[in-house]
């Protein structure tokens, strides 16, 4: 039995998080649920996420004898992952100069990108009042993006880091529904994540190669 078990769909977005387990080497094993046959809202599920979402991670600890510990939304599960196996390297230690700039992008990734990538997607019927909402439109968050990637291979420099799954992950999504029209960083940074073998192996897995 695997430390991890994953319950996802595949050619969702909970693929992200097979990405986030790919990259950290960590051992996990995936139960698969039917999101259009309504699994996700099972007796079952729902005691795991009352919400009925995927992707939802279960850590049964280093030696396989915890029970209960249920971590839901793919952002949490990233940032939980990236500090429970420190020795993949995909989080700035606390207390070091990189770990200011990692918090800002994990996020930015779920508190600013995500929403206005859905206020892209199914504009609103009124402009909200700009001191009602905490995020701009989204072509600023890409120029945001495009100009942090300047110069610099991943958010946090020459190093690849639980960031760039949360963030570029989003990228990613949405370049492949056409959401995009990525300046030159983000298409190179783009190409970059998809020739991460982490990042192909979990595609296969998840349906989406």
């Amino acid at each position: 039995m695997s430390r991890f078990l994953l319950h996802f769909a595949p050619r969702t977005r909970a693929v992200g998080s097979l990405w986030l387990l790919e990259e950290a080497g960590a051992g996990y094993d995936l139960h698969e649920l039917d999101i259009t046959g309504g699994t996700q809202k099972s007796p079952d599920f729902l005691a795991l996420n009352p919400a009925g979402k995927l992707p939802v991670l279960e850590d049964r600890g280093p030696g396989g004898d915890w029970t209960g510990t249920v971590i839901c939304e793919a952002a949490a599960i990233v940032a939980y992952v990236a500090d429970a196996l420190p020795e993949a390297g995909l989080a700035p230690a606390p207390g070091t100069r990189d770990r200011a700039a990692y918090q800002f992008w994990m996020t930015y990734g779920p508190g600013v990108a995500e929403p206005a990538m859905a206020d892209l997607a199914w504009p609103r019927a009124k402009e909200a009042e700009p001191v009602a909402i905490g995020w701009p439109p989204f072509p600023a968050v890409q120029d945001r993006i495009e100009a942090a990637l300047g110069g610099r291979d991943w958010l946090l420099g020459p190093r690849f880091s639980a960031a760039d799954i949360t963030v570029g992950g989003l990228l990613a999504f949405m370049n492949t529904f056409g959401m995009l029209q990525p300046g030159p960083n983000i298409a190179r940074y783009l190409a970059a994540i998809a020739a991460r073998p982490a990042r192909q192996a979990a595609l296969r897995k998840g349906g989406m190669a």
